[in-house]
């Protein structure tokens, strides 16, 4: 608008006056992002006259925060002259500047490549300063300096060495003060700058020797061969190396690392220690006589040990998948299971490290959601080193603007104010420095930290790909770029550290115990107990004897105390009925129900010493009001868990409503239960079918995670599942998809029909002496139905019924046609013969469809011989369900020339429909076609 207009405006408006802190603000927003305001105010703060030598205002936020830092440090006050106030003031903007975006300018990329403007903000210029003050000296205020002044020109040198050296550091969005100056403390006083001895530099050199010797060891004697190398991104092995034996050295027993492909040969064989003749044997096609279907080398995990000063540290290295990042949540899973074990809440004893691709950790939802978890309760570690290896190539996509939307691939780590150390691969010193400052962070604040080591990918994205297809320019720079060894040989040789001809002689060794087949890690050490013995669990299969009864005694004397409640805590109305209810089942008064049930199990397991630990988003109190294992008081909001008080010196009891996530959660889970085979470990779908968010744990890790790999998993799921008319996205946990992934032996799925029989799955679980997993079909209505209720001694057998009969004394003779089913259907079955009173038709519950009980059934249907008519009745559209994947093992198992047909709901896209009236409708129409006999 014209200046004279705007003038008369401003004078008349809310501009003037006490609406300046507003407008102040106003400005400062426009001046961070200038498209966080309004056009109209644009228009006005780009009106304003421009300060002549100036690019842009300086925020007057930042001058302010600095002054009140300085407030708390009575011992630095700023004393000057009048005339020397404004100078500095900028000198202190300076190290604020230097502090917030150092690593903007930092050296960062080995290639030369990235392109990035010169930070107005770093210029003296900007601040009003030039080489004229370098002489000057000024108060530098916080800056780690050891002293309280510099002069200009070193604190100017100390500014570019320590944040726009080969660290890039950020950290300033930390919120807390005290990280703060604790990340400016380790960095500041050195200038990062490692000052290693000449011990710590000749094994830094081995390490980059052997990650260098292993790839062109394998490049050479397997040409074209896959194996993901770590070239260019060699730096990852000292860096590993220098974690572990850190780690050891502060006391931590046990380091569990997951990671992807790339580069995970090399850990394997530099780090982990496993014998390279066993590698190479991999490559030659040779393996061991197995009755799995095994996995590709580079999926393969590991378990050794690692002498450090602090002693032995334990190294476990995941078996991963090829997706990218679901391995993370598994590892802090395995982690916690392990701290549990050692009841070690702070996380001192273990470390996880995740290594993660620069496209992935930007790419995988998982990556924020196992972020979002890694403060959370239920699943906390004492904190994780994340470490990227950021080759600036997604595959074939080298465009940072193809692969993310922020600036640097680890921007999603700001989410949880992680501190972030950017580090050039290509200067293993500040690696190692950065390796360091990392580890003890991690140590002191029990948080996550995050190193960006910025390297490059000498290859395709496997050996027997053309980069320079898509990456021309990238790859005329690779292939006449040295490598990390030869860099850092060369400037140890240059600064006298070691000569040309003891960088010759390691490089000789380290490629002689690979010709010999030796072992590369000199701190590998054979491994011992560190980890929980599973020679418990090995070699059971499904029919194995074992202790499953538990007396009548017992069972109302761990029902009375579960339905204790203190006199001083008063609970909601509805959960205090429930409580008397619970009481009168205790007290055999009445029959127990399902939340009960589930109760008693519980107590049971925990009464035997074992460990019981479920998560899900309504566990406390479950989704449908059954559980109510946390009792919430009504006055001071406090909690109560009956669980916890059944005897002195019980397992432990942990529930926790876990974070919004299904796919994070249950992989943790699994993570948990391949760490820790004792116990009862359980995730709960808040409705069965959220639980398609987590199918790429199902498939990859839950259902063949045996076969592939040989790790046992005892994890149970509990998915909530049935036809109540709720629509299409809350009635199916999608059984059919479980029952798809069944084969050798692998899983159980199951559907139980009484609170007995869920009582008694939950305990086999534990007290049978094999571990797999179990899958759930949990009920909705059945938590209240009438009819689903159970007596103590139903419970006190410890029998799990596979395969239940027909409970109604009808003449068995009379029978001519027999329904399978599974589930709530049961119930609507049960009640509409009863109303029909018929007596010509059996109902029979498979209560576990897999391992298909064909033996079990088969013995129910000796009394049904003379029956022509079987019928499998399912509340699920026949293209879904039971009936594609079990109807081979119902025909195996009815008599000899009879025949089965299906009855249920027609074929369908949807699992259900989305009306009330058309399901109800429906429902009746299946129930009614089973009960018919033709």
């Amino acid at each position: 608008m014209p200046e004279g207009t705007m003038k008369a405006w401003l004078e008349s408006s809310h501009l003037s006056g006490g609406n300046t802190a507003y407008i102040e603000e106003l400005y400062e927003s426009y001046l961070d992002n200038s498209q966080s305001v309004s056009e109209q105010w644009r228009e006005i703060f780009q009106e304003l006259p421009k300060i002549e030598g100036a690019d842009v205002e300086y925020r007057h936020s930042a001058i302010r925060d600095e002054f009140r830092e300085l407030a708390k440090q009575p011992s630095r006050q700023v004393v000057v002259s009048s005339g020397a106030d404004a100078k500095q003031v900028k000198v202190l903007q300076l190290i604020n500047a230097f502090r917030f975006r150092g690593h903007q300018n930092a050296n960062l990329d080995p290639l030369g490549l990235w392109l990035r403007d010169k930070v107005r903000d770093l210029q003296l210029s900007h601040h009003d300063l030039s080489e004229n003050d370098f002489d000057k000296d000024f108060n530098i205020g916080s800056f780690a300096a050891g002293q309280e002044s510099m002069k200009l020109g070193d604190l100017h040198k100390a500014l570019k060495k320590t944040y726009c050296g080969s660290i890039g550091a950020e950290y300033m969005h930390i919120t807390s003060t005290e990280e703060k100056r604790w990340l400016q403390q380790r960095l500041e006083s050195v200038q990062s700058s490692a000052n290693l001895s000449k011990e710590q530099k000749l094994d830094v050199l081995k390490g980059l020797i052997s990650a260098d010797g292993l790839e062109k060891y394998l490049g050479a004697k397997f040409p074209g061969a896959k194996r993901f190398s770590l070239e260019g991104g060699d730096s990852l092995i000292p860096m590993l190396k220098e974690l572990i034996t850190r780690a050891g050295t502060h006391g931590a027993k046990e380091v569990v690392i997951g990671m992807a492909h790339r580069g995970r040969l090399n850990v394997l064989v530099n780090v982990m220690g496993k014998n390279p003749s066993k590698l190479f044997d991999e490559f030659g096609g040779k393996h061991d006589e197995v009755l799995t279907s095994g996995d590709v080398k580079y999926h393969q995990g590991y378990s050794s040990d690692f002498v450090t000063p602090g002693g032995n540290v334990h190294l476990a290295l995941a078996f991963n998948p090829s997706h990218l990042e679901i391995v993370n949540p598994v590892v802090i899973g395995s982690v916690r299971a392990r701290l549990d074990r050692r009841n070690c809440d702070q996380g001192d004893l273990v470390l996880p490290i995740t290594i993660h691709g620069d496209s992935a950790i930007a790419g995988q939802g998982v990556v924020q959601e196992t972020f979002n978890m890694s403060q959370a309760r239920a699943f906390k570690v004492g904190g994780t080193i994340r470490i990227v290896v950021n080759n600036q190539v997604g595959f074939t996509t080298s465009n940072p603007q193809d692969t993310r939307s922020g600036e640097y691939c680890t921007d999603i780590a700001k989410m949880v104010q992680a501190p972030i150390l950017h580090v050039n691969g290509d200067d293993p010193e500040a690696v190692v420095l950065a390796t360091q400052i990392a580890l003890d962070y991690r140590n002191e604040f029990k948080r996550d930290v995050v190193i960006d080591l910025v390297c490059y990918r000498r290859h395709g994205h496997n050996e027997a790909d053309e980069p320079s297809a898509t990456q021309p320019l990238m790859y005329k720079i690779v292939k006449k770029h040295p490598t990390p060894r030869q860099l850092y040989a060369d400037k140890l040789i240059s600064e006298g550290s070691i000569t040309a001809g003891q960088a010759d002689e390691l490089t000789a060794y380290y490629r002689k115990l690979l010709d010999e087949g030796q072992c590369t890690v000199e701190q590998w050490r054979p491994m011992t107990a560190h980890s929980v013995d599973w020679t418990p669990f090995l070699g059971h299969d499904w029919d194995d004897e074992y202790e499953k009864e538990i007396s009548i005694d017992k069972l109302k004397e761990l029902a009375a105390k579960v339905a204790k409640l203190p006199e001083d805590h008063p609970v909601h109305s509805r959960v205090k009925k429930l409580y008397d209810d619970r009481k009168k089942m205790a007290s055999g008064e009445k029959l127990l129900d399902w939340g009960m049930a589930e109760n008693l199990a519980y107590a049971s397991i925990v009464d035997m010493g074992q460990r019981v630990r479920i998560t899900g988003q309504d566990a406390g109190r479950g989704t449908f009001f059954h559980r109510h294992a946390v009792l919430h008081n009504q006055e001071d909001g406090s909690a109560y868990m009956p669980l916890k008080h059944v005897r002195e010196g019980q397992g432990p009891f942990d529930v926790h409503d876990s974070v919004l996530s299904e796919v994070s959660v249950l992989a943790f889970e699994y993570g948990y239960t391949t760490a820790e085979p004792a116990g009862l470990t359980i995730w709960e779908a808040q409705f069965g079918d959220f639980a398609n968010c987590a199918q790429v744990v199902f498939d990859q890790f839950i259902s063949s995670g045996e076969q592939k790999w040989g790790r046992l998993c005892g994890l149970t799921m509990l998915l909530p599942h049935g036809y109540e008319g709720q629509g299409p996205e809350h009635s199916s946990a999608r059984l059919e998809r479980y029952l798809q992934l069944c084969a050798d032996h692998n899983m159980q799925v199951c559907i139980p029909s009484t609170p007995a029989q869920v009582f008694n799955m939950l305990r086999r679980q534990v007290v049978r002496p094999m571990r797999r997993p179990l899958v759930v079909m949990s009920p909705k209505s059945l938590l209240r139905h009438p009819l689903a209720v159970s007596s103590l001694e139903e419970m006190s057998t410890g029998v799990f019924h596979n395969v239940i009969g027909e409970i109604d004394d009808i003449d068995k003779k009379a029978v001519e046609k027999v329904v399978f089913c599974s589930g709530k259907v049961y119930y609507e079955l049960l009640e509409q013969r009863r109303r029909n009173e018929q007596e010509n038709v059996a109902i029979i519950r498979i209560e576990q469809l897999y391992p298909f009980p064909e033996k079990e059934l088969q013995a129910v249907l000796e009394d049904y011989q003379h029956v022509k008519q079987f019928v499998w009745c399912q509340e699920e559209p026949q293209n879904q369900g039971a009936w594609y994947c079990s109807q081979h093992h119902f025909r195996a198992a009815i008599p000899a020339g009879t025949y089965l047909t299906y009855t249920g709901r027609k074929a369908s896209a949807a699992p259900a429909v989305g009306y009330m009236s058309v399901h109800v409708k429906e429902q009746q129409a299946l129930v009614n076609e089973a009960l018919t006999v033709e």
